[in-house]
């Protein structure tokens, strides 16, 4: 019985992470009594502390990030996010080779979602159970949540350290994360593969620095016209 959830699925930079992981009605039980609940809810060193007793109590736990580069990939291909998070799921569901499943759907339609998922599986005969907010319903879900947000943001914490900037949580409601996407714009030629260049956030601050650059270029051609009308 696996349970499956995803973090870092609308990221700017770093790469989106989804999560299963293989119970039995005895280990649902000690994941409720252990008290997990959606990773949103809680502190980064509350998720530290419980993936270990999570990864204790499952019989497998199964880990898939999808890099930033390969998204901004499967979307010059017309696959939209929706679509390569159910393609990643199934994979997921096909290395458990479980008879039912848990999934939380991001969809709004739980039903879709659930037919992308099953266009992609191997083994068509798995029973889905898929639904929105389930990580806030299913004690098994909400330990997938805690266990994917734990490897998204050691993932981070990884592109933090070799570019020796705390750039934030990757996100574009981040201020310092846009700060760096700046910075990565106006100093390098091609923005490294951890930014998803396909983003729309990634294109705006583009095009945002191609226009400042066009400005600056015109008032330094002005500054130059007018030395030379008054020598």
């Amino acid at each position: 019985m696996p349970e499956q959830r995803q973090a870092g699925r609308g990221a700017l930079i770093g790469p989106m992470v989804i999560a299963g992981i293989v119970t039995d009605k005895k280990g649902e039980k000690r994941l409720k009594a252990l008290g997990v609940r959606d990773s949103k809810t809680l502190s980064p060193k509350q998720r530290e502390r419980l993936a270990p007793q999570i990864e204790e109590i499952a019989r497998a736990v199964i880990v898939l990030r999808v890099p930033a580069c390969k998204i901004d990939s499967y979307r010059k291909q017309k696959i939209n996010l929706d679509r390569i998070e159910a393609m990643k799921m199934a994979e997921i569901i096909d290395m458990s080779n479980a008879d039912r499943v848990y999934v939380d759907s991001l969809e709004p339609n739980p039903e879709r979602f659930k037919k992308m998922i099953l266009e992609n599986l191997s083994n068509k005969n798995v029973e889905l159970i898929v639904e929105n907010y389930a990580d806030e319903t299913y004690p098994v879900v909400s330990a997938a949540s805690v266990i994917a947000k734990v490897e998204r943001d050691k993932a981070i914490d990884e592109i933090k350290r070799r570019e020796g900037i705390d750039f934030g949580v990757g996100y574009s409601h981040d201020a310092r994360s846009i700060k760096f996407v700046e910075k990565l714009i106006r100093e390098r030629k091609e923005l490294p593969p951890y930014v998803r260049r396909t983003w729309i956030t990634t294109q705006l601050l583009q095009e945002k620095s191609w226009q400042r650059r066009i400005k600056d270029f015109f008032k330094k051609r002005e500054e130059c016209k007018e030395g030379r009308d008054e020598s």
